[in-house]
């Protein structure tokens, strides 16, 4: 039995240590907002925070997040400035890649306030959208930016 902290809320799971963190999360605490991509660690689309860092959860044996604080998309504040960013610049064309880009994007902006939205962009080379809305992608960036810094209502 492993123990979770997800969003907040304690869980414990029955299942090997080396399962994914991503399967854990999806198919044991059926939190699906957090999507599989391309199993191997490098799209960003399973993205989620561990104890506020942007980590690929399709690469993370669920016995290296013992006692560590999970974040998923679920557990993002619909007030999120990049929620309410992407909303606004209505960035997702399908959707599926979004919930991991917006994770990599809150952590950046999370632990670096100060952080312009140009320095964001280009440290999101390695997070893969599959549509090619990354002009969108950068306007929400943006806009996340503006937000968190009361340049924009959000």
């Amino acid at each position: 039995m492993i123990s979770l902290n997800v969003n907040g809320k304690n869980f414990k799971v029955d299942v090997p240590e080396d399962a994914t963190l991503l399967w854990v999360l999806r198919d044991h605490l059926k939190l699906t907002g957090t999507k599989y991509g391309c199993g191997i660690g490098e799209c960003g689309t399973c993205t989620v925070h561990i104890n506020g860092k942007a980590e690929r959860s399709c690469v993370i044996p669920v016995s290296q997040v013992k006692g560590k604080k999970i974040t998923t998309i679920e557990g993002l504040s619909e007030n999120h400035p990049v929620k309410k960013a992407w909303i606004k610049e209505q960035v997702p064309q399908c959707g599926y890649c979004q919930p991991g880009v917006i994770m990599q994007v809150a952590a950046f902006i999370s632990q670096k306030p100060a952080l312009k939205a140009d320095q964001i962009i280009g440290k999101m080379d390695d997070v893969i959208c599959r549509c090619g809305t990354y002009p969108r992608i950068k306007k929400g960036i943006k806009t996340a930016v503006q937000m968190t810094r009361g340049e924009v209502k959000k």
